[in-house]
């Protein structure tokens, strides 16, 4: 347990790669905080997946 409580007092530097929001609200904390830009392959369409993925 004493190596999980080390993390806590240690600084946070976090990548969102959700909403902007979120890492909006870690900035105002003073987070160390990067928002990475990620969408899903495709759009997320299946179907275009499957066929960008006979490309490969």
């Amino acid at each position: 347990m004493s190596n999980i409580n080390e993390l806590f007092g240690k600084e946070l530097k976090v990548i969102n790669m959700g909403l902007d929001s979120f890492g909006d609200d870690l900035k105002e904390q003073n987070i160390k905080t990067v928002q990475m830009r990620w969408r899903p392959p495709a759009g997320g369409s299946k179907k275009m997946m499957s066929l960008l993925s006979k490309l490969k």
